[in-house]
């Protein structure tokens, strides 16, 4: 698990480092050189713009590219959920596992790994397979949101309003509901089984209405439409209004004499 996380923390860096942070506030035109500029945002621009041209509102349409993006990554996130599900089913076995061999000795740990290791594929469970859905799903994430702050900073777009909020400004409105959606976001998937997540699931929340605070408001749009259609998905994959909810036993005893 600490190689997971450790590879899932070089993920990030490296996805930060290429979605060119020193471009982040200069405008973007289909001149934009770079491998980034040119297959990653310009693309993202361009789509976005397309249908802002047909339904009128760069609002709607970034709506409609997020719900576009995020559908056709479904497959992905699914995949991701589920494999992130399964493994937080087996904790309490790995938890029992790694309390069993709680020696460090080479022989110890090496009996801990084959007994993981057969649990894993017992259970048909692949680590890594969770890790693919991110590697590809980070630089789209990362780059539509590059495109939304790229979009404000060129002079030629004017990115409009949407329920009467200005889009190329911060609101703190919108930043609170993106916030929102995090939270029961976050409280609807596995966090709310890891005692280990709950801390991120009020961090998260807040940062994005920080964050959404001073940012364009197009981007808080985007926050909130993504974590819509995040709750659906928790929605249907971990049900979390059919967990049966723990009943305390009261116990009741004879009356004193």
């Amino acid at each position: 698990m600490k190689k997971k996380l450790v590879f899932l923390s070089l993920l990030v860096v490296v996805a930060v480092f290429m979605a060119g942070c020193s471009e982040f506030q200069q405008p973007i035109t289909a001149e934009s050189t770079g491998v980034w500029n040119e297959y990653i945002v310009w693309p993202l621009v361009t789509l976005i713009m397309k249908f802002k041209s047909w339904l009128g509102t760069y609002g709607l349409a970034i709506i409609v590219v997020t719900a576009i993006i995020r559908t056709a990554l479904l497959p992905l996130i699914i995949q991701q959920t589920k494999s992130s599900k399964r493994m937080q089913e087996i904790q309490p076995r790995l938890k029992a596992l790694k309390e069993k061999y709680k020696s460090k000795d080479a022989v110890t740990q090496k009996k801990y790994q084959e007994e993981m290791q057969q649990i894993m594929i017992n259970e048909k469970i692949n680590p890594v397979a969770g890790c693919l859905p991110v590697i590809i799903q980070m630089p789209i994430f990362i780059g539509f949101y590059h495109a939304i702050s790229r979009m404000n900073a060129t002079p030629t777009i004017e990115l409009g309003n949407f329920l009467g909020v200005a889009l190329g400004s911060p609101s703190i409105i919108f930043a609170v509901i993106a916030g929102l959606f995090q939270l029961t976001v976050l409280r609807t998937g596995p966090a709310m089984d890891n005692p280990q997540m709950k801390m991120m699931m009020y961090i998260m929340p807040f940062m994005i209405m920080v964050f959404g605070s001073f940012l364009p408001a197009a981007l808080a749009l985007y926050w909130i439409v993504g974590n819509i259609i995040s709750l659906l998905q928790n929605i249907f994959i971990y049900k979390p209004f059919d967990k049966p909810k723990n009943v305390e036993v009261v116990k009741t005893g004879g009356k004193k004499k």
